[in-house]
């Protein structure tokens, strides 16, 4: 099932400003809320949805990344690929979002159905790694299977409940002012506002008891992928310490060189090089492609600098919006040795009146073929 467009999730405009997308979002997130929708699954897909969305429009990389290439480009291609926002859980939600929430839910925000009381959760940082991918790879979209390092929490470690918050992962303080006392809550300084320290830590492991482990994953990547573009796997980086919330796994895209494929976005280019009686005679030749090999008919007396379009032979959008063209620019080859038996031959053709350039005005310039391919 494809993802809705993020804009529509939220109810606001493209142009929308950040306070006006704040306020759409938190406008959500109160209606849907799992304390005021106890066990109603719909409005917690909702609430999540909502999340997601403003997750990616309220930061500004994000939503450029969005704008231009859609939910692939953040990580949220449809038909899911391991990439997606949808796994998002509702700890990851407040702990990113909980201030937006205000005192609506019983002052913290953090707390998912039990009125703020609970400890917010911490987040493991993010992993980010590079994937080269062949054209091929591009074309079609492709199953990696990659190697990761990263952080996880020891077995055997034990922990005990913070004294200093009693679990809560907060702390009160009472300021006295000419106005009256005045109460504020801040997170806990001793456990980080995870409600809970390291009591024994296992053996081999670092001061957060945390080891550094290997796991083999299976990521898809989506056709029509580009340099540069970052997907996004959730809960894939390292483990936060004392059963916190994963980072994510951020795969960045690199393109190999292709041996004869030029690419431009979502055209290909190719230089297709044929000797002066190949192009005077006609001449069928074979193009590369990124599946396979094609055949093109040169037309007899088609000129050096010509563009042959084929249609559709280029590269899926990553928006699935069609295919780009392979674009095919003839060029004529000629030859730096010549014996003397080919000189006397291109010396008597050279004297024959059909062989002296006579453009008519049909002939296009190399602007006038740019401006009619653009065009």
């Amino acid at each position: 099932m494809s993802k809705r467009d993020y804009y529509e999730v939220l109810g606001v405009s493209k142009d929308a400003s950040d306070s006006e997308l704040k306020k759409a979002y938190r406008k959500l997130a109160l209606k849907y809320h799992p304390d005021r929708n106890p066990g109603d699954e719909e409005a917690e897909n909702k609430f999540k949805e909502a999340a997601e969305a403003y997750e990616v429009l309220g930061n500004k990389e994000k939503r450029q990344r969005y704008d231009q290439f859609g939910h692939a480009g953040v990580g949220g291609a449809a038909g899911g690929g391991g990439f997606g926002g949808g796994g998002m859980n509702m700890d990851d939600i407040f702990s990113q979002f909980g201030d937006i929430f205000g005192s609506a839910f019983g002052g913290g925000g953090g707390g998912f159905g039990g009125g703020g009381g609970r400890a917010r959760a911490r987040k493991g940082s993010n992993l980010r790694i590079r994937v080269q991918l062949t054209l091929e790879d591009i074309a079609h979209g492709v199953k990696k299977k990659i190697k990761v390092k990263k952080l996880v929490n020891a077995p055997g470690n034990s922990y005990k409940t913070c004294p200093t918050c009693n679990g809560s992962g907060r702390v009160t303080r009472v300021t006295n002012t000419f106005l009256g006392q005045m109460q504020t809550a801040s997170t806990c300084p001793t456990c980080g506002g995870q409600g809970k320290s390291l009591d024994n830590k296992a053996s081999g492991s670092d001061q957060n008891g945390q080891l550094r482990k290997e796991e083999e994953l299976e990521i898809e990547i989506p056709p029509g992928v580009e340099e540069g573009m970052q997907l996004t796997v959730r809960g894939k980086g390292n483990e936060a310490p004392m059963d916190g919330i994963p980072g994510d796994l951020l795969i960045v895209i690199e393109e190999k060189k292709h041996e004869h494929l030029e690419r431009e976005g979502q055209n290909l280019h190719y230089d297709l090089f044929l000797n002066f009686a190949d192009l005077a005679l006609g001449e069928t030749a074979e193009i590369p492609t990124v599946d396979g090999k094609a055949k093109i008919k040169i037309a007899a007396g088609t000129n050096a600098g010509r563009i042959l379009r084929l249609k559709g032979k280029g590269l899926p959008s990553v928006n699935a919006y069609g295919k780009g063209d392979l674009l095919v620019h003839v060029n004529v080859w000629t030859p730096k040795n010549l014996t003397s038996e080919e000189k006397k031959i291109l010396e008597k053709l050279r004297e024959s009146e059909n062989f002296k350039p006579n453009p008519t005005g049909k002939e296009k310039s190399f602007f006038g073929r740019m401006k009619e391919y653009f065009n």
